[in-house]
C-alpha cells in the first residue's frame, strides 16, 4: 500500500511489479499449487479490495488455479477491478500451463501488453504483441537463482530487453527482485528500454528502488523489490 500511495502522489498512471509478487514466485511444485490455490481463493481478492481507491493501474503477478490447472499470470487492475490478464507464455516452472492469448490493454491512450520473465527469451511473444499496435511490453521478472546461474543472467536478461525493443519498436519495461534469498541471488534487471534500444532508466544492481518515466501520455513506474 505505501507504493500506491507514493504512486498516487507522483500522479504514476501505471506501475508493474516483478513476476509472481503477490505471494512469491518458486520453482517447487508443492509450493506453487499452495500460492495458486491461496491467490485465487483469497489473495487476489483482498488485493483489489485493498486498492480499490487508488486511479494508478497496477500489473501485479501471482500463480493461479483454473479448473485444475496452474497459470503464471500477471492482472492488470484498476480501481480494485481486475480487468484483464496474462498468462506466461513459456513457462518453466513444474506444472505451470503455457498461456496462449496475448491481450494488449489501454491506460491514458497508450496500448500496452505483457510478457512475463522467460517469455523475453523468445520473439515471437513479443511479436504477438507488437502485431496489435501496443506502444509498450511490460515485463515482470524474477531472476532469484543460483549464483552461478545468476552470474550468466546478470547481463543477458537486459540484453534480452533491449533485443525486443528494437525488435517491435516498442517502449520495454521490467520490474525485477533484487539481493539474496536462501541459497539463491538477484543482480536484478529493473529497466526501462527505449524502442531504439536505448536504456533511458534503471535501478542499480542489488538496490531496492523504482524508476519513473514518462513516455508520451502516460506516467510509468516500476518497481525493483528485494526477494
Amino acid at each position: 500500500m505505501q507504493r500506491l500511495q507514493w504512486a498516487a502522489t507522483e500522479a504514476i498512471d501505471l506501475i508493474v511489479f516483478p513476476e509472481a509478487f503477490l505471494l512469491g514466485h518458486s520453482y517447487d511444485l508443492t509450493t506453487i499449487r499452495l500460492r495458486a490455490g491461496h491467490a485465487s481463493d483469497f489473495a487476489l481478492t483482498a488485493l483489489c479490495r485493498r486498492v480499490a481507491a487508488y486511479s494508478t493501474t497496477l500489473v501485479v503477478g501471482a500463480f493461479v488455479s483454473v479448473d485444475g490447472r496452474i497459470f503464471n499470470r500477471a492482472l492488470v487492475i484498476e480501481r480494485g477491478r481486475i480487468i484483464g490478464h496474462f498468462a506466461k507464455a513459456h513457462p518453466n516452472e513444474p506444472g505451470v500451463t503455457a498461456g496462449e492469448d496475448f491481450p494488449t490493454f489501454v491506460r491514458s491512450g497508450v496500448r500496452f501488453g505483457i510478457n512475463i520473465c522467460n517469455d523475453a527469451n523468445h520473439a515471437d511473444a513479443a511479436e504477438r504483441l507488437a502485431e496489435q499496435q501496443a506502444r509498450l511490453i511490460l515485463y515482470p521478472l524474477n531472476n532469484m537463482l543460483p549464483p552461478e546461474t545468476a552470474g550468466r543472467w546478470r547481463t543477458k536478461s537486459l540484453a534480452n530487453l533491449v533485443d525486443r525493443a528494437r525488435q517491435t519498436g516498442c517502449w520495454v519495461v521490467s520490474s525485477d527482485v533484487t539481493g539474496a534469498c536462501d541459497d539463491r541471488l538477484s543482480y536484478s534487471c529493473t529497466a526501462i528500454v527505449a524502442p531504439d534500444g536505448r536504456i533511458v532508466a534503471r535501478v542499480p544492481e542489488l538496490v531496492e528502488g523504482a524508476v519513473v518515466f514518462s513516455l508520451p501520455d502516460v506516467e510509468v513506474a516500476t518497481d525493483q523489490i528485494v526477494g
